[in-house]
């Protein structure tokens, strides 16, 4: 049976719980039905839609990360795109939630909890609850599956945008799930909905829907680059190139200092599901721009036994190893963060850049973060809503 989006269903229903409501819509054009029209083109053909809310990246997903966007109207259709990311702020404005009934909430997630679209449709989520008015959310597959549960839990002290609340780097829930959690479990209390999906299974990865990959920010293309982006994406708190500025981002990664072949030869050969390819690249932006790279490409061999972050903390813990004279963590400021660390607010918390900067081992590492990963699990249950 062939799945059916949130946007699917809401469709088959003919729109009925929204029409003659003043709608508010968070999406960017990656949020599409299954026939590959967007979320903004169909409720505008259907519905009374006032307002468009967009994430990082923006409504047509153009923009590098870290980017602002400006507010402006879509002169075509006479309609206000409100930046959630304007450099300044992540909120909206109080008098535009003035002017909706309804906020509805349609966003591509990835897996990771360092994709913000989670955070910007919970800030929204807050402040919708405090006007009395309802959310409802359409929910999307988590595409690197719902069952796995990784990485550790986000600490209190290191909330920042890549992360507001609680969660492991990798959640095992859909978008709709982590945000009828986090209404309960941090108080929001909104009126929320979830219209669900049909026919998705837990263990289903992307390539086994049958949807078509709509590519949720630049340097997303593909389902494989949001298989490895729960470890990979950690490499943004260091100096190394994670790949932007490649066709592969987070599948390459290097410096101009790494000697490839040195590197892969002091990886251990207890990683599992993965292998890597020495090479050598130039970015054409951001990190390294216009350098060339050494360093390796990543295969994942078998995504069921690969293990995302505990394969990147073994890659930095060797390069920490072999080039200590040139490997550095990266310096504040990072997403809207200008004390903390980013390699921190990206991990969780402290103790692992300082177990790496002392070469312990990565099964040293994991123990300690698994007591509260288990906790996560027993709490996550109570909230999911597919089997």
């Amino acid at each position: 049976m062939s799945i059916q989006l949130g946007i699917d269903v809401l469709k088959r229903r003919n729109f009925r719980q929204l029409r003659g409501y003043r709608i508010g819509l968070c999406t960017n054009l990656s949020c599409c039905d299954s026939d590959l029209i967007t979320t903004y083109e169909n409720f505008k053909e259907e519905l009374n839609l006032q307002v468009i809310f967009a994430p990082e990246h923006g409504l047509y997903t153009d923009l590098q990360d870290q980017i602002p966007m400006r507010s402006y109207v879509d002169r075509k259709n006479r309609i206000k795109i409100i930046s959630l990311y304007d450099g300044k702020k992540l909120t909206a404005d109080p008098e535009i939630l003035k002017k909706i009934d309804i906020l509805v909430v349609d966003l591509f997630d990835i897996g990771s909890r360092y994709y913000t679209f989670l955070w910007t449709a919970m800030l929204l989520m807050q402040q919708i609850s405090q006007t009395n008015k309802k959310v409802i959310v359409l929910d999307r597959p988590n595409p690197i599956n719902g069952i796995k549960v990784e990485g550790p839990v986000l600490l209190p002290q290191l909330r920042s945008f890549v992360g507001l609340y609680l969660l492991p780097i990798r959640h095992g829930m859909t978008i709709g799930e982590l945000l009828t959690m986090i209404n309960s479990e941090a108080g929001i209390n909104a009126d929320l909905e979830i219209i669900k999906m049909r026919n998705w299974k837990r263990a289903m990865y992307y390539d086994e829907t049958g949807l078509s990959w709509t590519i949720p920010s630049p340097n997303m293309p593909v389902l494989s680059t949001a298989i490895v982006y729960p470890g990979m994406c950690l490499l943004e708190g260091t100096n190394l190139s994670e790949g932007r500025g490649t066709t592969r981002p987070f599948e390459i990664f290097g410096a101009p200092w790494i000697e490839p072949f040195e590197l892969i030869k002091n990886l251990s050969a207890k990683l599992t599901g993965v292998k890597f390819r020495p090479l050598y690249f130039t970015p054409t932006f951001h990190k390294h721009n216009g350098k060339t790279c050494g360093g390796l490409q990543i295969y994942v061999t078998d995504r069921n036994k690969y293990r995302p972050i505990e394969t990147t903390l073994e890659l930095l813990r060797v390069i920490k190893k072999l080039f200590p004279g040139n490997f550095s963590w990266r310096k504040p400021p990072y997403e809207f963060e200008r004390k903390r660390m980013p390699f921190d607010i990206l991990i969780g918390n402290t103790w692992v850049r300082k177990m790496i900067d002392r070469h312990r081992s990565i099964p040293e590492i994991k123990c300690k973060w698994t007591p509260e990963l288990e906790r996560f699990r027993k709490l996550r249950k109570q909230y999911l809503l597919y089997k």
